[in-house]
C-alpha cells in the first residue's frame, strides 16, 4: 500500500446515471458527454455505478469501462468516486481493485444487502475492502434498501480505519448522523436531496445527489449560498427544489428511471434504464419536465 489518502474534499457529487443505448447497450460516448456537462456545471466530480448508476444490471467490465471513459472525458481534476458494493465481499474487493486500475479516486460501499448480516459482519466486510485498495472508502448507509443500517457504533469504529474517511447518508437518522460528525472527521454527504442543506448547515461535508443530474448548478449555488453567509438564500434555494425532489425521489419510481426520464426531455444522454426498471410513461415524464420547469422560473 502506499500512504494513507487523505479524506475526499469534493462537496458536489453527482449519483451519475449510466447512458444505455435504444437497445440497452453501455453508451460510453454518451456517458462522457453526460459527465462533462455535470462537472462544468456545477459538480466537483461524479459518483458511478451506484444505485442511481443501476449498477446491479452492469457487469463488472462495464463499471471498469465507465470508469476509465468518464475519466478520459473530465481529465484528472474532477473527482470519480466509484460503486463497488456488492452483498459479496470477496465480489466488492474484486470491483474495488478494477475500479482503481480503471482510475477511480474513491470507493462508494453499500452495506451488504439481501443476506442481512449482524454488525460484526458488517464491519470486517468494510474492513477487507478499505484493505483492498489505497483508495478512500465511502460508507453508503441506506437501510431502506440494504435492510440493515450501519449502527452509529460500528461507524464509530470504521472511522478509525485510515482509509474509511466519508459516510453517505441515507439514514433519514439526524439525531445520530450530528451525534457521529461530533465525535468524528468523517466527511459526510447528504444522499437524500432534501437533507443537503440540512445537513450542509450542521457540519456536513456537500452531497451525492441524483436531482443534480437535472439541476447540477442549482444544488452547488445552495452550498455556495450558504458558504457566504447568505443563509437565506441557501433556504430559499434549498425550498425551491422541493418540487422537483418530489417528482424524482417520491414519486413510487426509482431515481434511475424519473432521472433518465427527465435528461431525455433535455436532450441529454440518458437512454432507457434496464430491466427489472421499465421507463416511465408519458405522464410522469410530464411531471418531471413540469417540475423541472417551475425550478427553472423560481430560479430565474
Amino acid at each position: 500500500m502506499t500512504s494513507t489518502p487523505t479524506p475526499p474534499t469534493p462537496r458536489a457529487l453527482c449519483a451519475m446515471i449510466t447512458p444505455f443505448t435504444p437497445t440497452g447497450a453501455l453508451d460510453l460516448p454518451a456517458a462522457q458527454r453526460l459527465a462533462h456537462h455535470l462537472v462544468t456545471n456545477g459538480c466537483d466530480g461524479v459518483v458511478l455505478s451506484g444505485t442511481t448508476g443501476e449498477s446491479p444490471t452492469t457487469t463488472d467490465e462495464e463499471k471498469a469501462a465507465l470508469i476509465r471513459a468518464v475519466r478520459e472525458a473530465v481529465g484528472p481534476g474532477p473527482s470519480i468516486v466509484a460503486g463497488v458494493g456488492t452483498p459479496d465481499t470477496r465480489h466488492t474487493t474484486r470491483l474495488a481493485r478494477a475500479a482503481q486500475e480503471a482510475g477511480a479516486d474513491g470507493l462508494l460501499a453499500v452495506t451488504p444487502y439481501y443476506s442481512r448480516p449482524p454488525q460484526d459482519a458488517i464491519e470486517a466486510h468494510f474492513r477487507e475492502i478499505a484493505g483492498a485498495t489505497d483508495l478512500p472508502v465511502t460508507l453508503y448507509d441506506i437501510p431502506a434498501r440494504t435492510g440493515t443500517r450501519i449502527e452509529p457504533d460500528t461507524i464509530l469504529r470504521l472511522s478509525e480505519h485510515p482509509r474509511i474517511t466519508a459516510v453517505k447518508d441515507c439514514s433519514y437518522d439526524f439525531l445520530t448522523t450530528q451525534k457521529i460528525l461530533a465525535r468524528t472527521d468523517l466527511a459526510y454527504y447528504a444522499g437524500c436531496d432534501e437533507h443537503v442543506l440540512a445537513l450542509y448547515a450542521v457540519g456536513a461535508t456537500g452531497y451525492i445527489s441524483t436531482v443534480a443530474n437535472a439541476v447540477p448548478a442549482h444544488f452547488r449555488a445552495v452550498l455556495d449560498a450558504f458558504d457566504a453567509g447568505r443563509t437565506t438564500t441557501a433556504a430559499r434555494l434549498q425550498q425551491q427544489a422541493v418540487p422537483l425532489i418530489e417528482a424524482m425521489m417520491a414519486n413510487g419510481l426509482p431515481g434511475a428511471v424519473t432521472a433518465k426520464a427527465l435528461l431525455s426531455t433535455l436532450g441529454l444522454p440518458a437512454g432507457p434504464p434496464r430491466p427489472p426498471l421499465r421507463p416511465a410513461d408519458r405522464r410522469a415524464t410530464d411531471e418531471l419536465r413540469s417540475a423541472y420547469e417551475a425550478l427553472a422560473d423560481r430560479a430565474a
